[in-house]
């Protein structure tokens, strides 16, 4: 039983009713404090909670999780255990912070439990091992199959069978408020047909969520789709940086290097799949059948609202793409599942990202290659600046939430300024 998705529990702490953070969600992550001590915890409303300190203080003892697992500077630890103990350690958490549960308010303040955002720093939750990056979103396929390939046949023939994907860097994946340095490398300039070496004239987005997963499977065996989703810890939100004359000189004949690996980023806190159950929906059907491996049950979609703004050096926030999540061909599941079937072992702590997440409509592109369609217009921000790709001092910011009639759980914010 999920206790911690109880749609009536109010909380001991005060926050506004459209908040991201909410005691139904309960995300974690990791942060650090003005003298340099990080703390593994979560959050409810803008109050930040240390897992450190209550598990020192002995306030996890009876949830089956083991020694000091919260005592580190990321969430491997956790993630190495069972989702059972995910999902007993959150309910846990909504039970301490439950309104009837007042009495604990000044005992967490004075055992130092309880922090505010102006006092902390988010760093890294996760040491990530191994980063994958997929290609699932049909309408983002077929949009960049109709600008550079044949647009009556825009996908490829494997696309509809396979979820699409490759091996990306995990080391230069960065957390929110991290500036994004903008790359150099070699670029073909239109009509020649020798490269030169170059800043990236076409820096671009890519509206991204990407899933931490768990303990997995031994090196020769495989996830099953039935069960693929115990594996799955959580979601964060992910910008696939890519430059995109880097990438168009570079991507054939093995795919994306330069152009993708100066640096992707992430937002700080994973919010549980557990958390995300009120927001499951159908996909859509897929068509031609699938191989027995990809063929799953049940609502695998996740209805989650998605926003892309820029900020320039003059202008305020303008929303240039609202998208949604639940618009992927290929699900969380059928990734997993794809991406162990040769006996590829998943680790604790590995990302996997869902690739470009753009809608049927042309404000829900999630990318700037889309909306200017390859640079051949421009979109237009708040005080009327254009943007074909991102320029130096753009700052790019991505929303994420699931909303209903009776809740909002949500993602946070995922910020990162481009410099030269």
């Amino acid at each position: 039983m999920i206790s911690a998705n109880n749609i009536k529990r109010k909380s001991w702490i005060k926050y506004d009713k459209n908040c991201d953070f909410p005691i139904q969600n309960i995300p974690f992550g990791v942060f650090k404090t003005r003298n340099n001590e990080f703390h593994v915890g979560s959050i409810i409303g803008e109050t930040l909670i240390s897992l450190k300190n209550l598990e020192k203080h002995g306030y996890l003892s009876n949830v089956g999780l083991k020694n000091q697992t919260f005592h580190g500077k990321d969430l491997n630890n956790f993630l190495e255990q069972k989702k059972d103990s995910w999902r007993s350690v959150r309910n846990k958490i909504g039970d301490l912070f439950d309104i009837k549960n007042k009495k604990f308010e000044k005992e967490f303040i004075s055992k130092g439990i309880l922090f505010q955002n102006k006092d902390v720093e988010m760093v890294m939750p996760v040491k990530i091992g191994d980063y994958t990056d997929f290609y699932s979103s049909k309408d983002h396929a077929t949009n960049v199959g109709k600008m550079f390939r044949d647009p009556e046949n825009a996908l490829l023939p494997n696309w509809l069978h396979i979820p699409v994907g490759y091996h990306g860097r995990a080391s230069s994946i960065v957390i929110s408020g991290t500036n994004v340095k903008r790359p150099k490398g070699q670029v073909l300039p239109k009509g020649e047909s020798n490269p030169i070496f170059s800043d990236s004239k076409l820096l671009d987005f890519e509206l991204e969520m990407g899933f931490i997963t768990g303990k997995g499977n031994e090196l020769g065996e495989n996830i099953n789709i039935e069960n693929a989703e115990d594996y799955i810890f959580g979601l964060c939100l992910f910008n696939d940086w890519s430059a995109r004359d880097i990438q168009k000189w570079e991507y054939v004949p093995l795919g994306p290097f330069l152009g993708k690996s100066f640096n992707s980023s992430i937002s700080p806190w994973i919010v549980t799949l557990d958390a995300l159950e009120p927001f499951r929906v159908s996909g859509e059907k897929q068509i031609p059948e699938v191989q027995n491996y990809l063929k799953f049950e049940g609502k695998k979609n996740f209805d989650i609202t998605l926003e892309v703004l820029i900020k320039s050096q003059k202008s305020k926030p303008s929303l240039v793409t609202k998208s949604n999540f639940k618009y992927m061909y290929w699900n969380m599941a059928q990734q997993l599942a794809h991406h162990s079937i040769n006996g590829c072992n998943i680790k604790a702590g590995d990302l996997l990202a869902s690739g470009t997440i753009s809608g049927p409509e042309k404000n829900e592109f999630g990318s700037m290659l889309e909306l200017s369609w390859a640079g051949s217009k421009s979109i237009t921000l708040e005080n009327g600046e254009k943007r074909k790709f991102l320029e130096n001092g753009d700052t790019v910011i991505m929303r994420g939430y699931g909303i209903n009639e009776n809740l909002r759980i949500g993602f946070g914010e995922l910020s990162n300024t481009i410099v030269k």
